[in-house]
């Protein structure tokens, strides 16, 4: 009996870590909104695998709120001279903020980033080292904004990174990117967007659900 009692219990609690994990995962298409441009193609935008994180904040302050975001942009073009098409993906946030002094944003989010750590060009054929090892920084700069959201209450929207693109098609991704709001006195809303915006001024823009940052 024992020994049924525990594999039932077992059973059991991994009944309720698959319905508690359900609960949280967000793969997939999360939204995507399309618009037909001035040129008569059609400009698609899409957030996929959309999560916000968020974590106690490193600084104990009870007017800070801290998270991790991971997800993806994704955008199509259709129709005629979509293959030339040309403009800006961006990725960011509508905040809504209680009544509260100085509220301000910060993000950060380092790109997948290569470094020379002590390489050595020594040539085992002639035996002769002619450059000594070399160590880097990474190559590749991270990506930091920081914004003054002003006086509460209100809404505010930030545009956390933005990228050039070309072509029909095209993606980004973000993995674990920071970010932090200092100075608000209540709970905090985030509402993840995407946007697309091409050279000719044409603008297409998704929104995602909101995220309480408590």
């Amino acid at each position: 009996m024992k020994a049924i009692s525990r594999v039932l219990l077992a059973m059991v609690a991994a009944i309720a870590a698959l319905f508690m994990s359900a609960g949280t995962s967000h793969a997939g298409l999360d939204n995507e909104l399309s618009l037909v441009d001035g040129k008569g193609r059609t400009l698609t935008i899409q957030q996929w695998d959309t999560f916000l994180n968020g974590v106690f904040p490193l600084d104990r302050n009870r007017l800070t709120r801290e998270w991790f975001h991971s997800g993806k942009a994704v955008y199509n073009v259709a129709g005629d001279g979509a293959k030339d098409f040309a403009g800006t993906l961006e990725l960011g946030y509508q905040i809504g903020f209680p009544w509260s002094l100085g509220v301000g944003i910060n993000f950060s989010y380092t790109t997948p980033n290569i470094a020379l750590d002590a390489q050595d060009f020594f040539s085992p054929v002639t035996g002769f080292d002619p450059i000594p090892g070399i160590s880097t920084p990474p190559l590749f700069p991270g990506v930091s904004i920081s914004a003054d959201l002003g006086n509460g209450p209100g809404i505010q929207e930030v545009a956390t990174f933005s990228v050039d693109v070309e072509g029909d098609h095209g993606a980004v991704a973000v993995s674990n990117a920071h970010g932090t709001v200092t100075g608000a006195a209540g709970g905090v809303l985030l509402r993840p967007y995407a946007r697309l915006i091409s050279k000719d001024g044409d603008s297409v823009t998704t929104y995602g659900e909101p995220w309480n940052m408590n």
